[in-house]
């Protein structure tokens, strides 16, 4: 589970998305190492600095503690594949338990193999070794830009899996309660956390907390929040429904088919996904038919909106 529903690129897949943020990831956690160590000058020398390491094809040694070591193996074992990748994982607890990223690599492996809950008790693991890791400090100093931290995101990686192996259980109050702090931890979302708790709101009825979460989010592109939040305005008998359904129907005009029956969820759901696109409105069917379903007069709300579409 290596992040929320975000859109990419039509021609740039899921696992090469990955492999390329887990590049700059390793980048930015080596720069943050050598410039620990250093003493600049002025801002400007400090960029002269970073423009001459960045653009280098060899960085600077620095010292690495046992976690950077077991760090930097698992950078390697993300791009693995097979028993390879395991192997390199347990290698880097070997040298490091702090390894947060081994943890949720152990863990994925036993959600393929459909081990529910073993997946989550390693996910707990993850999520502990994570804290160890960055240290309570980070819960206080860091509090409201965890992201733009390198050190926190395997701690991150761990905490949303945790949440989506509670939600899959059926444990939605304690995923939500997940999804809400790493939302106060890092308000920027760069791992699509609102979209997963707005369905676990959704799930635990909680209509108040949802128009909450639309207000402090706002407007965007994706049919998760356009067709969510015009769900929630019909449950809530918001006059701003009708509007909002309209603007979720211009974000992609494929879902309807999908929460319809015109047209079949299919059983293998896309890796990818692309705004305006099929595969985008099947992602979002697939999480949020049966909010739909369960939401009286919600189907024959939307089905009333697209007849002019339609004639």
């Amino acid at each position: 589970m290596g992040g929320g529903k975000k859109p990419v690129r039509k021609d740039f897949g899921e696992k090469d998305l990955f492999s390329t943020r887990m590049f700059l990831e390793k980048r930015l956690n080596d720069v943050g190492k050598i410039l620990a160590g250093k003493n600049f000058a002025s801002e400007k020398e400090a960029n002269a600095y970073l423009e001459k390491i960045m653009n280098s094809d060899e960085f600077p040694q620095f010292k690495r503690t046992p976690l950077d070591e077991a760090q930097e193996l698992m950078y390697g074992a993300w791009e693995s594949t097979g028993k390879k990748r395991v192997k390199l994982a347990f290698e880097a607890l070997k040298i490091s338990a702090d390894c947060a990223d081994a943890h949720v690599l152990l863990a994925e492996e036993a959600l393929k193999a459909g081990g529910l809950e073993e997946a989550k008790i390693l996910f707990q693991h993850s999520v502990e070794a994570g804290e160890r890791a960055i240290g309570k400090d980070a819960f206080i100093n860091g509090v409201g830009h965890f992201w733009g931290l390198v050190e926190t995101r395997p701690y991150m990686r761990a905490r949303l899996g945790l949440a989506q192996v509670l939600e899959t259980l059926g444990l939605y109050d304690q995923a939500r309660m997940h999804y809400a702090d790493m939302l106060r931890l890092n308000p920027n979302d760069n791992q699509g956390v609102r979209y997963l708790l707005a369905n676990c709101l959704f799930a635990l009825g909680r209509d108040g907390e949802l128009g909450e979460l639309f207000q402090k989010y706002g407007d965007e592109s994706s049919a998760d929040w356009g067709y969510s939040r015009a769900l929630w305005a019909f449950r809530a008998k918001n006059g701003k429904a009708p509007k909002y359904l309209k603007d979720a129907l211009e974000s992609n005009r494929h879902v309807p088919d999908y929460l319809l029956g015109v047209k079949r969820i299919p059983s293998h759901l896309p890796q990818y996904i692309t705004l305006g696109e099929t595969d985008e409105a099947v992602s979002y069917a697939a999480s949020s038919l049966d909010f739909w379903q369960n939401t009286p007069g919600a189907l024959d709300w939307l089905a009333e909106a697209i007849k002019p579409a339609k004639l």
